[in-house]
């Protein structure tokens, strides 16, 4: 099955360049363009795609409007396009549902890459945008983080909290394995479990509740 998406910028050469790279892929479609978040969020509710790729400043609905309505209304997952690597919108994209980050400037290959990704249901925590990212914003948008963790993850055992600090810190599934010594597979079951007891929707949301909880902080080596 393709993956179904809907490219959304107000210039039009990107969203054409964008929507041609990605058709030309057998295994993801394009349904249609937008050329502002209004028109973007109608997109979603008429075609239902796997997929929004998102400007994050729009006419008429910004982005960050945009992404909350897709997010709230659809299982529909939400590929943000920032232009600058500290976009002061980010974070409140994050927060709004955006499951990953691409500069506008990104390569093709790696365009394909991250639509694969998060259209899988994986989020792009990617090196060069969303990691430090994540840090910089929640350390500016909540200084006075609780000096121990929140009463939300006493549902967590010991080895999922551990799992959620070291999501916070953008290791992968492969490097969280490596360092609690166990396989891959029994990470992905505790990433499962801490997304669904403390109701997050990614790994992205996982991120966000780490930092603004207290389970862990900007620059913590845990």
């Amino acid at each position: 099955m393709s993956v179904r998406v809907v490219v959304a910028d107000d210039q039009e050469l990107v969203r054409g360049g964008f929507s041609m790279i990605l058709d030309a892929q057998p295994d993801i479609e394009v349904v249609a363009e937008a050329g502002d978040g209004a028109q973007a969020v109608e997109a979603v509710r008429e075609h239902h795609p796997d997929l929004l790729l998102l400007d994050i400043r729009m006419p008429v609905m910004d982005g960050i409007e945009a992404a909350r309505v897709v997010c709230a209304e659809s299982g529909c997952r939400v590929l943000m396009l920032t232009t600058f690597d500290l976009d002061d919108y980010v974070y409140d994209a994050l927060r709004a549902g955006a499951s990953g980050f691409l500069l506008k400037d990104v390569r093709r290959d790696d365009l394909v890459h991250a639509v694969r990704v998060v259209a899988a249901g994986e989020s792009l925590l990617a090196p060069s945008v969303t990691t430090k990212l994540i840090a910089d914003f929640t350390s500016r948008a909540a200084p006075s983080l609780a000096a121990k963790p929140s009463e939300q993850f006493t549902a967590l055992t010991a080895r999922e909290q551990e799992t959620l600090r070291m999501i916070a810190r953008g290791l992968s599934n492969a490097e969280i394995a490596q360092a609690m010594v166990v396989s891959e597979h029994t990470v992905k079951t505790h990433v499962s479990n801490v997304l669904t007891k403390l109701g997050l929707r990614d790994r992205v949301q996982a991120v966000i509740a780490a930092y603004e909880g207290g389970m862990t902080v900007p620059g913590d080596p845990r």
